[in-house]
């Protein structure tokens, strides 16, 4: 008995950000071929890896064809019908469908569905990093910067949820630098926002 309290106690949550039209590539990038699969699908499938996981992808632009592609029987998908006023809105829309799902989630990990080299043993670090600091954010860090995917503490979950607009996590980052610790995640500044961005990409498999 102990055991299964244990394990809802420290619930997590990795929320997936799929929501973007994608307005420079000119395509649903969540659609992209890669590694045999989608980018969108290897985020879902290296995020699935983590034990004990529970994984929400928040849609938005061409929620449909996008919704076509996935297996409901592994992840939940929330549609974020306000995509279009900004990342805030996605955070928001993400962190109530787990919360309400999930009641018991101490932590949540964002991550978003184009940073091709995202992988499962990027989200046991922040998990291992947040338990062995006890840092309330822990970030990935690359190219001198802090970003997705990044842990948050239950503590952070109101602030998170008042986020507005163009604001993402890294408003709430900067604003509580002290509670935060970082991983390397090489590779993760590489995302993919441009067609130019996509092939170089490609011609490196």
């Amino acid at each position: 008995m102990m055991k299964f309290i244990m394990e809802h106690k420290n619930e997590i949550g990795i929320v997936i950000l799929a929501a973007g039209n994608s307005s420079r590539l000119g395509q649903p990038k969540q659609l992209l071929g890669y590694k045999d699969s989608t980018l969108l699908k290897n985020t879902i499938a290296e995020a699935s890896f983590v034990p004990a996981v529970k994984i929400i992808v928040v849609t938005g632009a061409n929620h449909q064809l996008i919704e076509e592609e996935l297996d409901p029987s592994k992840i939940k998908i929330s549609f974020n019908p306000d995509w279009e006023s900004g990342m805030s809105s996605s955070i928001v829309n993400g962190l109530h469908k787990l919360l309400n799902l999930y009641p018991n989630c101490e932590n949540c990990i964002f991550a978003v569905c184009d940073q091709p080299y995202v992988s499962s043993l990027i989200f046991e670090n922040l998990i291992q990093e947040h338990h062995k600091t006890g840092k309330g954010i822990v970030a990935s860090a690359y190219s001198e910067t802090l970003g997705t995917p990044v842990l948050f503490n239950k503590k952070y979950f109101n602030e998170l949820l008042e986020l507005k607009g163009q604001e993402g996590a890294k408003k709430i980052i900067n604003k509580f630098s002290e509670d935060t610790a970082s991983v390397l995640f090489k590779n993760g500044n590489i995302d993919i926002d441009t067609e130019d961005d996509y092939n170089k990409l490609i011609s490196e498999f």
